[in-house]
């Protein structure tokens, strides 16, 4: 439960990196982040927000105070006939990272250890790549294909062990859970190597800098 709670938080908090949302807005965009690959219920983004709370990292902005209706002026702070003034719809409560939020999610975004590219984790930190360094990203990409051959080894082993004891049905279960294992690896494949080519690039610029910065350096005095 608690590693599902991580995973909550820390979409929380890269969406609010970007701007302050209210909790509907939030709501929708989490939708958007994850879509079908998340691994929590709704229910529990309210308690999640007011831990978060409670702890520092987030804190509310108070919805601007109710308004009359256009067309009930005042005189001397009262409405025609002494009516009260009707109230508009009550703003919502937004939600905004503090500090601490930034740079505990900054903390979390640099962590590539096993808990990052497990199955309930992987997916929110890939949405959040954008803010992710580079050696981090693939560290975590490298480390989620390491996970997944071990395991689809392990299942090829299983099933060369109970082919003849399963059913036509069970064995098509079999085929197709095999199939989008090996899916997801040919996908990280692409993904690792055009990391690694981003990484090669930057390396060779850097590289060519600083044999140009001398040169320049001379032709200036020149």
């Amino acid at each position: 439960m608690r590693s599902r709670s991580n995973v909550l938080e820390t979409a929380v908090l890269g969406l609010l990196s970007s701007s302050p949302l209210h909790g509907y807005e939030l709501r929708k965009r989490l939708n958007l982040l994850l879509g079908s690959f998340r691994a929590f219920s709704y229910g529990s983004l309210y308690p999640a927000l007011k831990s978060l709370v409670t702890r520092g990292l987030i804190e509310t902005v108070e919805p601007d105070l109710p308004v009359a209706r256009a067309g009930a002026s005042s005189v001397a702070g009262r409405t025609p006939s002494g009516a009260k003034p009707l109230a508009g719809r009550r703003g919502r409560i937004v939600y905004r990272l503090t500090a601490d939020g930034k740079e505990h999610l900054q903390t979390t975004l640099a962590s590539a250890g096993p808990a990052a590219w497990e199955d309930e984790s992987f997916d929110v930190r890939f949405a959040l790549f954008a803010q992710t360094d580079a050696e981090t990203r693939l560290r975590i990409l490298e480390g989620r294909r390491t996970r997944l051959t071990e395991r689809l080894e392990a299942v090829r082993e299983s099933a060369a062990r109970t082919r003849v004891r399963l059913d036509e049905y069970t064995l098509e279960l079999q085929r197709h859970g095999l199939e989008q294992v090996e899916r997801e690896v040919r996908w990280l494949d692409g993904l690792i190597t055009t990391e690694r080519d981003r990484a090669s690039g930057r390396d060779r610029d850097r590289n060519a800098g600083a044999h140009d910065a001398p040169a320049q350096r001379n032709k200036e005095r020149g």
